[in-house]
């Protein structure tokens, strides 16, 4: 892989490092992140998922966009807070719905190619749901029709935001 990352932070608040500083330790991060997963030992009380059930961290991706509240600092500067609204649907069977795909390949195939998303993990995004008395249709069935989200529509999202 290469180099490892090293913040250049310091740099740009006290200058270039000088010559005989040491290199910084390599974080303890990346050993655990090498390090192969502990095994959960299965009196863990928490049951796995059901057959055909997604595990709670998997990745999902999910039609989504950014918005924006304009707002004040503490400090009386007014500044933008970002924040990410999933677009929600009316499902035939499940009434409110999130709609999730394993791939972003589906969900071009449903959507389109200028469909906004976010990835994240499904079991946040389906207690989330759960909570205001919405579901997660995991790789629904779509309806052919007009995209929701056109490239012109992105461009004027952009335009909005900057």
């Amino acid at each position: 892989m290469g180099e490892p990352n090293r913040s250049r932070l310091l740099d740009y608040t006290q200058g270039p490092v000088a010559a005989g500083v040491p290199e910084p330790r390599r974080s303890s991060l990346l050993d655990l992140a090498e390090a192969e997963p502990p095994a959960r030992p299965a009196s863990e009380g928490r049951p796995g998922p059901k057959p055909g059930v997604p595990s709670y961290e998997t990745a999902v991706f999910v039609p989504a966009h950014p918005r924006y509240v304009d707002a004040v600092d503490e400090d009386g500067r007014p500044v933008r807070v970002p924040f990410v609204v999933y677009e929600l649907f009316e499902h035939p069977a499940h009434h409110t719905a999130a709609y999730a795909f394993s791939t972003v390949e589906k969900l071009v195939a449903a959507f389109g190619e200028a469909q906004p998303w976010v990835g994240t993990s499904i079991g946040p995004l389906a207690e989330a749901m759960g909570e205001r008395g919405g579901t997660v249709v995991l790789d629904p069935e779509v309806a052919p029709g007009p995209p929701n989200w056109r490239p012109a529509d992105l461009a004027a999202l952009a335009r909005e935001v900057r």
